[in-house]
């Protein structure tokens, strides 16, 4: 059985480690983004590079779009050479951008109205998730969709939860971030306060990992704060992007979200100085 034609756009960190499953999968990928010297070592390997999203997707059974903020989805989508100007009746799109829930239902309406199908699929776990194959997939729209991708979806994830209904993935990612954005915070302190204890802090971890303080960014960052490695496995300027749409959606349902606040103010101190382009993990930088 022929497997089916997939088209990919945005091969930024996580995105072109994603790709590099599907090829070794033996799909065929298209791909588009911006600057395709940045796809070279995809292309190198079979994908197959075009200069607008329209003509990536003009013979894709499935397209997956992973871009920066919810604007770029807007545009990628619905743009003038964007994807609904020239995809096949019957394909199914497939957004693991953390973007807007309403932004995710208004795809789903829209591809429900073109006879298109739509999923929401935010994923979690960083370049490394994305470099092992093990993201987590938070997704929402029809559970029939989701049952027909999720052989693809085990090709790059490991954890893959069906949520419900078109913007069900996002609110879901949303619970991700918030969770994530205090215990970053907990994390750089927790290394700080052993730094100034004199603890060597690698023996620090080894105690404090396993025990009921152990998290992904504990064992994954914190190595990298103490080395004072902020390369970006996730930008400090998409992290932001995505408390913004947590504290918006939060303020549509009434609810005061102090820990989120407090993060979100810590990492627009970074922005400041000049530092959205680094990882997460360059939290730790506030306490210097």
């Amino acid at each position: 059985m022929k497997k089916e034609t997939i088209a990919f756009i945005g091969t930024g960190v996580m995105g072109k480690s994603i790709v590099h499953h599907l090829l070794n999968a033996q799909y065929e990928v298209h791909i588009y983004t911006r600057t395709a010297s940045k796809a070279d070592s995809l292309i190198d390997k079979g994908a197959i590079w075009h200069s607008t999203a329209a003509e990536a997707v003009g013979t894709a059974d499935i397209v997956f779009t992973m871009v920066g903020y919810p604007s770029d989805v807007e545009e990628v989508y619905f743009g003038d050479t964007g994807i609904f100007s020239n995809l096949s009746k019957d394909a199914v799109v497939v957004d693991l951008t953390t973007s807007q829930p309403v932004l995710a239902k208004k795809i789903a309406q829209y591809a429900s109205e073109h006879q298109f199908k739509a999923l929401d699929a935010p994923v979690s776990g960083g370049d490394i998730g994305a470099q092992n194959g093990t993201l987590s997939i938070m997704v929402g729209g029809e559970k029939s969709v989701f049952d027909q991708l999720l052989p693809i979806f085990e090709v790059f994830g490991q954890n893959i939860v069906y949520q419900g209904e078109a913007g069900a993935g996002q609110h879901t990612k949303m619970c991700n971030q918030i969770a994530i954005a205090t215990n970053m915070i907990g994390v750089a302190e927790a290394l700080v306060y052993g730094k100034k204890a004199g603890l060597d802090l690698e023996t620090v971890l080894k105690s404090i990992e396993a025990g009921a303080a152990g998290s992904w960014s504990l064992s994954n960052l914190g190595p990298r704060m103490m080395k004072r490695d902020q390369a970006p496995g996730f930008y400090i300027k998409h992290f932001l992007k995505d408390m913004r749409i947590a504290l918006e959606e939060a303020e549509l349902m009434g609810l005061h979200l102090p820990g989120l606040e407090l993060s979100k103010k810590l990492y627009d101190e970074l922005v400041n100085e000049g530092m959205a382009e680094n990882g997460t993990q360059a939290l730790i930088a506030y306490y210097k």
